[in-house]
């Protein structure tokens, strides 16, 4: 094998920011199979001389798993923001190489019996509390990839590892091929009634994109797409049902047919699982799942969810009956929810989601979003625009700073900096909105000396993009879903653990990571927040109070009918993954529908095809831990509910309670257990009584 050199090869450089200006698709075969043979021989290596220690076992392990997380991360981050028939190809070539390596590296006896000699070692007990961690946890975490297993059970179990790695990249690409495939396309004035400009002008630049080179807002034709700008505002607000029904009918049966049919993956999904996990000696996936998660059992998830159906599941009922009433009909079908729900809420809070959109243009909401940093975290943010190569022009970098200038880092310029990547791209982004660590905070030696390594985090939305000469003009719920984001990336962003595994997000369980992202979307409710960042943009006009006052009222519009979406969402995925036997005499669609009785008011339609683009569970990390979401909305109503009892207008207690979420939550990371990270914050343990508050469904007992 010819040997590259980094000049050949940008994937091969191994640190600092990522070079997307350089990176091509022709770089990912020779750089990962040049990448591996490498690391092999370090692995192979480590193993003949490894020393039970910190700096002899932890750190080179360390140095190896970097290595490849930095080259492999930046194709699988371009996968997801930049996606191409060259790029998937290239991908899809290593990656079974990549799959294995990382099973080689997991199941190393030497190293798994090094770990235990470390923990029961002389030098265990001067570990600090974040090392034991991050021992513990590799010790589990090779338990879980079969270290224990021989001969051709270990052979067995690979071979699955490699399959599911396969199944779930065609899953999300199967997707995201299916929903770029469908196209609405209107030409006449009465099929655009009831449409919003900004949708209008959406729908005309996308027709534009696809060859209608005449396109207008004014006189169309215009194209509407499944991706969320588009179908959501279309759903909400045309008057044409039968188009409705046609664009229902189309988002539900995304990827369920023809060559982009994903029934037959997420049959092969679950049986593999199924085989896993019984291989390792667990009944089920959902237990191997919750082995490294927060809550103790499937049976204390199933106990939260319940308690939670039990409230939400009455208040829904009642939001369809009024649905109804107000429609005057008792014939509501599930593209008309949407419709009526929006006009419903029009007439009830005196306004719609659309009057909102000029008080938020994303230039604005962002220095909303920086000003509320600088108030609860003391950071500043400042744009770092062209200090960083971007994989789009539409990508902005930014610098984040402690407050007294520059981090404890010695030649560092901040704390840490970030990528923002807000407009959806339906050709070449998957949708959706997440946040990724593009480098962790680590101690690291270069040149000599030792150095705080400062954590770089991806911020991906799918937002409305700009259209013609407007700035991207943001609905509320994409607001909160940018503070959403900006919440996971502040975790990463102030953490203070010096050790990579447990910097940040890293080693923090999965039910409990959402926690500082929930938290944040609680800020937009807040009114100093909502009113730094809501401004009209053209006349830089603060959102008028009475707005504000609505906003707050239609805060819990319907919100047992949503918290009720979320528990089916959450015992569909534990039933599928805990209960559900391939081959047995439950298909798929009946668990489906057996839960449909009890945690949905209007009952899915035979052609139903959800799970077939429920890439949260076939091709993201929520297999068996969907419930993530609502087991940590408790703790983040909670969290929130420390600034609500000490006063949101007590600017000192909001910086002091601040400090200490900062101190405990955000810079704690995974390097202590998440419950006593709360505990430390709270004082107690969580309670649900906030979430129920919050959303309207509390009753004082």
């Amino acid at each position: 094998m010819t040997t590259l050199t980094v000049s050949d090869n940008p994937l091969l450089i191994g640190k600092g920011l990522p070079p997307f200006d350089q990176i091509q698709a022709e770089h990912i075969i020779p750089a990962i199979t040049q990448l591996l043979a490498e690391l092999e021989t370090e692995l192979t290596n480590l193993e003949k001389n490894v020393v039970p220690t910190w700096s002899g076992l932890v750190e080179p392990l360390t140095q190896i798993e970097e290595r490849l997380n930095w080259s492999w991360g930046i194709v699988g981050h371009l996968m997801g923001v930049n996606n191409s028939p060259e790029l998937r190809e290239a991908y899809e070539a290593v990656q079974p190489q990549v799959v294995q390596f990382y099973s080689r590296l997991s199941q190393s006896q030497p190293i798994y019996e090094a770990f235990k000699s470390l923990q029961v070692g002389g030098e265990w007990s001067s570990l600090d509390l974040a090392q034991k961690r991050i021992v513990e946890t590799n010790l589990r975490e090779a338990e879980l990839s079969g270290v224990g297993l021989r001969g051709e059970e270990k052979e067995q179990f690979n071979s699955i590892q490699l399959e599911l790695a396969e199944l779930t990249t065609k899953f999300s690409n199967n997707l995201l091929d299916a929903t770029k495939a469908f196209e609405l396309k209107l030409t006449q004035s009465q099929e655009i009634e009831g449409l919003p400009t900004s949708l209008l002008s959406l729908a005309a630049q996308t027709a534009r994109e696809k060859g209608e080179t005449e396109a207008t807002a004014e006189h169309g034709p215009w194209v509407i797409t499944l991706n969320y700008p588009s179908f959501v505002p279309f759903m909400k607000y045309s008057t044409q049902r039968p188009l409705r029904e046609k664009l229902y009918k189309a988002f539900i049966t995304r990827a369920s047919s023809g060559d982009w049919d994903n029934n037959p993956l997420i049959e092969r999904i679950l049986e593999l699982r199924s085989q896993q996990s019984q291989l390792l000696g667990y009944q089920t996936y959902a237990e191997v799942s919750l082995a490294r998660k927060m809550a103790p059992s499937v049976e204390a998830v199933e106990k939260l969810l319940e308690e939670l159906r039990q409230v939400s599941y009455n208040s829904a009922l009642e939001d369809l009956a009024q649905l109804k009433a107000f429609a005057k009909t008792d014939d509501l079908k599930h593209w008309d929810i949407s419709y009526w729900s929006e006009r419903q809420r029009e007439a009830k809070f005196d306004f719609n989601a659309e009057e909102l959109r000029p008080y938020f243009p994303l230039p604005q909401v962002l220095e909303g979003l920086f000003t509320l940093a600088q108030r609860i975290f003391s950071v500043t943010i400042t744009p770092a625009d062209g200090q960083a190569p971007v994989w789009h022009p539409d990508v902005r970098y930014f610098q984040v700073n402690n407050e007294q200038g520059n981090a404890d880092a010695k030649r560092a310029v901040g704390t840490a900096y970030f990528y923002l990547d807000p407009y959806s791209r339906p050709g070449s982004k998957r949708g959706g909105a997440w946040m990724g660590d593009c480098i962790n905070r680590a101690k690291i030696e270069e040149n000599g000396e030792i150095i705080t390594r400062l954590p770089v985090a991806y911020l991906i939305c799918n937002q409305t993009p700009p259209v013609d000469d407007q700035p991207s003009l943001m609905t509320f719920d994409e607001v909160t879903t940018l503070f959403h984001e900006f919440g996971h990336g502040i975790q990463h962003m102030l953490t203070q653990v010096d050790y990579s595994g447990a910097a940040g997000i890293n080693n923090v369980e999965w039910d409990a990571v959402e926690l500082p992202s929930q938290f944040m979307e609680n800020w937009c409710y807040d009114r100093p927040t909502l009113f730094n960042l809501a401004k009209h943009y053209e006349t830089g006009e603060t959102l008028p109070e009475h707005y504000y006052q609505k906003l707050l009222a239609a805060r819990n519009y319907m919100s047992g009918s949503g918290m009720l979406r979320q528990i089916n969402l959450s015992l569909l995925d534990l039933e599928l993954h805990h209960r559900y036997q391939p081959n047995g005499p439950e298909t798929i669609a009946d668990i489906r529908n057996r839960l449909a009785k009890t945690t949905t008011v209007l009952t899915p339609l035979p052609e139903d095809a959800f799970l077939c683009s429920f890439g949260h569970i076939f091709a993201g990390g929520y297999a068996a831990g969907y419930y993530s979401y609502k087991w940590a909305e408790v703790l983040s109503a909670d969290a929130f509910a420390a600034f609500e009892e000490a006063g949101l207008d007590n600017e000192n207690a909001v910086m002091e309670i601040g400090k200490r979420f900062r101190d405990t939550v955000l810079a704690l990371g995974g390097s202590v257990h998440p419950m006593e990270v709360f505990k430390s914050f709270r004082g107690r343990e969580p309670e649900t009584e906030p979430l129920l508050r919050h959303n309207g469904l509390f009753v004082a007992v």
